[in-house]
């Protein structure tokens, strides 16, 4: 910071206070964090007016005392000489642009939220730069017509969730699906499911619950936003056990779609130009076993599911499933069935 020295004119000691004077620190930080950043800068007779229109009067020599003061705040104003005086703008501050772009992209991108929350979030995002900057962001958004969820009350679901984590405590809730009249339709005729959380997992852009069904005895995901009326209950939290020995990361990489299904350890047939496919689904730690020059071998563990041969199908003729034998009958099962289907 560079303390910048002008004379006192005449009278400005005892220039009237304004209405608002006890505001003067926050209102001077609202105008330095909204009209400057590293490419834009405000002068002291510029401060001054932007105050007046708060009600704020202050001389010169207390608005550089005051600007001194918001380091306590941790806003950090520079000052430099320019003409016959100096400007000033705020440095250093808690998210830089391309950081909040990358914010703004995940939660526009999401569809688990709402488009509604997602301006609101946007909104906040922007408070954090200049406004100069804030056009950046909102040149970044593109919400409308982006396929979102219709549950206004997945943001709360989702904080509930984590404080059942944290308090170790079962959580009560409704599952519903859509209708073919696009209307919420209650699953199990309303009853509600009594689940113990572990994790949430977000997949294919969509967040999920992961947790121990007692009744079952066994682990099971839910979508979050088809949760409705959930609670935190009184009971303890079960299903440890077997969560000690789940990898939240792993469970979702095998589960394609997060369908459910046996976990099998597959072995594929995969055409050499689809490494990169094969690597960013199940990562850098599969061993890829040369076959031809063309091709290679490599043994996932999968959650066989209609969706993972839908998506072995997908891949066409460039990857083909060698074992074992029981999932190959049901892959040409899942062939046959589709031959049938639109015969």
């Amino acid at each position: 910071y560079t303390h910048d020295i002008y004379p006192v004119k005449r009278g400005e000691e005892d220039m009237p206070k304004g209405s608002n004077q006890k505001l003067k620190l926050y209102h001077l930080a609202q105008i330095m964090l909204e009209n400057t950043d590293d490419d834009h800068y405000i002068t002291m007779p510029e401060i001054m007016s932007a105050l007046e229109a708060y009600e704020v009067t202050a001389d010169r020599r207390t608005i550089s005392a005051d600007l001194k003061d918001l380091e306590a705040l941790g806003i950090e104003v520079e000052g430099e000489p320019v003409g016959g005086g100096y400007r000033y703008h705020v440095v250093e501050r808690p998210f830089e642009l391309p950081e909040l772009k990358l914010l703004v992209d995940a939660i526009q991108s999401s569809k688990f939220i709402t488009e509604r929350k997602t301006n609101a979030l946007i909104r906040k995002l922007e408070k954090l730069v200049s406004k100069y900057e804030a056009m950046k962001l909102q040149r970044q958004v593109y919400v409308s017509g982006r396929i979102k969820t219709m549950n206004e009350s997945i943001y709360y679901t989702v904080d509930t969730i984590h404080n059942a984590i944290s308090e170790n405590r079962k959580i009560r809730f409704q599952y519903f699906q859509w209708n073919v009249k696009k209307e919420m339709e209650l699953r199990h005729d309303g009853a509600y499911y009594h689940i113990s959380p572990w994790g949430l997992s977000w997949d294919a852009e969509n967040y999920y619950l992961i947790g121990y069904d007692s009744e079952a005895g066994k682990i099971k995901h839910y979508r979050v936003d088809k949760m409705l009326r959930l609670q935190m209950s009184d009971e303890k939290r079960e299903g440890k056990e077997h969560f000690k020995k789940l990898d939240m990361a792993d469970y979702a990489k095998k589960s394609f779609g997060m369908f459910g299904g046996r976990e099998e350890k597959v072995k594929l047939l995969v055409e050499n130009t689809l490494a990169g496919v094969i690597i960013d689904r199940f990562g850098k730690d599969i061993m890829l076993i040369p076959s031809d020059e063309e091709h290679f071998t490599v043994n996932v563990d999968v959650h066989v599911s209609t969706q993972f041969f839908g998506w072995i199908i997908s891949l066409g003729e460039r990857v083909k499933i060698l074992g074992p034998e029981e999932v190959v009958a049901q892959m040409k099962e899942e062939i046959q069935r589709l031959a049938r289907q639109y015969s």
